[in-house]
């Protein structure tokens, strides 16, 4: 089912809440600029494993509304909060994809892992996200020709082959967000660091990365495996930015092995 959950006055996210009932809760934390549609291969199979599955859009972002501001690191993350405490959500999973993977760090340091029992890192856009150059052409795109851009994002996102209307499924997905909101979030990508906050993770963490990743490159999933004590690291071969559907089967196997224990 799915609902609108206020986060700030004026402001609600839209949340989908699959098998409500399940056992295990697995809070899934998009990437720019998508929605969190984007896992829908998992939503197919992991709530007939028992797992009750949470999807979030983010403010800007998919159904979520879409103010002028509260991109940063910090907002996000405090959204993710009123989101889980208004759910009551406790002893979670928390995975992040790309940006949504820091997100997912600077909530775990921000509120001290409160109420995650794991932490999931999907190519996660740390310790660092895009670089000057990326950015300036990224937001230059984004304010003169917005869907060539997210062309473009779709075209490098995958190793694997994708269909054109799988292609074109991706592709909407990014216009479903606010064009302010997505030229912000590669301000944020630009601007912020997630450093400091790998040293403050102490809950069980779960690194996924693909080895061909154009977006972020695999270097960085080795150094958060370096700084996060005790994380796992899992290369993904055969992917992309997009080991969530590029390896879906083992991709749903490894995130099962890793929150069944």
């Amino acid at each position: 089912m799915g609902y609108f959950v206020p986060v700030e006055s004026g402001v609600k996210l839209f949340v989908e809440d699959i098998n409500p009932t399940g056992k295990k809760t697995i809070v899934f934390i998009h990437g720019w600029p998508l929605n969190h549609k984007q896992f829908e291969y998992q939503f197919n199979v992991l709530p007939s494993e028992g797992y009750r599955c949470i999807g979030i859009d983010w403010r800007g972002f998919g159904r979520s509304d879409k103010p002028m501001a509260g991109y940063d690191y910090n907002r996000l993350a405090d959204d993710i909060a009123t989101v889980t405490t208004t759910l009551q959500l406790n002893n979670f999973t928390l995975a992040g994809h790309s940006t949504g993977g820091a997100i997912a760090l600077r909530y775990v340091a921000r509120y001290r892992g409160y109420g995650v029992r794991n932490l999931v890192l999907i190519d996660a856009a740390a310790p660092t996200g895009f670089t000057q150059e990326t950015a300036t052409k990224l937001l230059n795109e984004t304010y003169n020709d917005r869907p060539n851009m997210l062309r473009d994002v779709t075209d490098t996102f995958f190793f694997q082959y994708i269909s054109k209307p799988f292609s074109e499924w991706f592709f909407q997905m990014g216009l479903q967000a606010a064009s302010w909101s997505t030229a912000a979030i590669i301000k944020t990508l630009r601007d912020e660091k997630i450093e400091i906050e790998l040293q403050m993770i102490s809950v069980p963490t779960l690194i996924i990365h693909g080895t061909h990743d154009q977006v972020i490159p695999f270097s960085q999933a080795k150094i958060l495996n370096d700084k996060i004590e005790g994380s796992r690291l899992v290369a993904f071969q055969y992917s992309g930015h997009g080991p969530f559907w590029e390896e879906r089967e083992k991709f749903n196997e490894v995130l099962i092995n890793f929150t069944s224990h």
